[in-house]
């Protein structure tokens, strides 16, 4: 611990560093990868001032069906690999979906996918809930508050309501009730790390059921990384350097041995391999493995070391972030 990070400044494309001269981020190993994260492209139906990604309703890049049929066939090769965990943009918008879902949970994987909810309301996937249930995978929504004007703020205006009514669909379906897994996820509004996720939590089940009958499994706090659109808005007002140097503040050396990164690996809807989804929009490639076709299984990538870079502190700070929520109680 304590050497210096494995990525140079350019390779981070610019970001700040003003109030990270004397720091970098400490060397991780990854230990056995365990989940896959797989970004089926950047079309989405929503565009949303946090989004890392930079997804939106024009963009082109989407996962083909032979780079899909390549991470189905590592997975069977990978036994160590539990769990597959569906990401975009919007990856229901992928004509692949379905065809990866229902051959991850054929070869016995669990299979969570993250859903801006409002996309299940679109015509031409309104029996996607039902598939969910059929396949028996979990759903991670995004919910960034339970207040209409701060969702309507940051997603866009009617997207609550929308947001709303998927969840109400996803309740009579099972999902949040014992049946099946509904989590949400919190994104802060501003350059603030998230509040303690417990006790979030308990505001949101409470909100949610009183005003809406709405019921949920867990609330995933995640912090904003300093990246893509939300490093845009930073800058614009001001507030990068203070952000930056909020997250280096804050850091706990306790967080390293669960950040996500030490069992996870992250695929691009190219098929390019990353050490996390937030190393995946900055280009920072893995170093073990380019591609998907440089590997014979998820398991060659076990024990290799992580690229790092200053937004790193981001998963470190306070009670942690990961895709999974807080690392530490808060």
């Amino acid at each position: 611990m304590g050497a210096r990070s494995s990525v140079t400044d350019r390779e981070t494309h610019g970001m700040s560093r003003e109030k990270l001269v004397t720091d970098s981020f400490p060397v991780l190993q990854r230990e056995t990868v365990q989940t896959v994260q797989v970004n089926l492209g950047k079309l989405c139906n929503q565009v949303c001032k946090h989004c890392h990604v930079e997804a939106g309703p024009n963009r082109t890049e989407i996962m083909t069906a032979a780079t899909a049929s390549r991470i189905l066939q590592l997975v069977e090769a990978s036994p160590n690999v539990t769990t597959i965990d569906l990401t975009g943009g919007a990856p229901e918008m992928n004509p692949e979906f379905r065809r990866v879902v229902r051959g991850l949970r054929a070869l016995g994987r669990s299979v969570l996918v993250r859903s801006n909810l409002t996309v299940l309301q679109l015509p031409d996937q309104r029996d996607t809930i039902e598939f969910f249930a059929e396949q028996g995978v979990s759903v991670v929504a995004s919910l960034p508050c339970y207040l209409e004007e701060n969702v309507d703020a940051q997603r866009g205006t009617g997207v609550f309501e929308e947001s709303i009514e998927a969840l109400r669909r996803l309740n009579g379906a099972g999902f949040g009730s014992g049946r099946f897994d509904l989590d949400l996820v919190f994104n802060p509004q501003g350059a603030d790390l998230p509040p303690p996720q417990a006790s979030l939590e308990a505001a949101y089940k409470k909100a949610l059921l009183e005003r809406h009958g709405i019921r949920f499994d867990r609330l995933l706090t995640i912090t904003n990384m300093p990246i893509a659109r939300f490093r845009e808005s930073l800058a614009r007002q001001g507030l990068l350097d203070l952000y930056l140097d909020r997250l280096v503040r804050a850091h706990r050396a306790t967080n390293l041995d669960a950040v996500m990164c030490r069992s996870l690996v992250s695929v691009s809807w190219d098929g390019r391999l990353y050490d996390c989804d937030f190393n995946q929009m900055l280009e920072v490639p893995l170093q073990a493995a380019a591609t998907l076709d440089d590997i014979e299984s998820f398991g060659d990538l076990d024990r290799t070391v992580i690229a790092t870079a200053p937004h790193c502190f981001g998963c470190t700070a306070g009670a942690g972030s990961s895709c999974r929520g807080a690392l530490t109680p808060s």
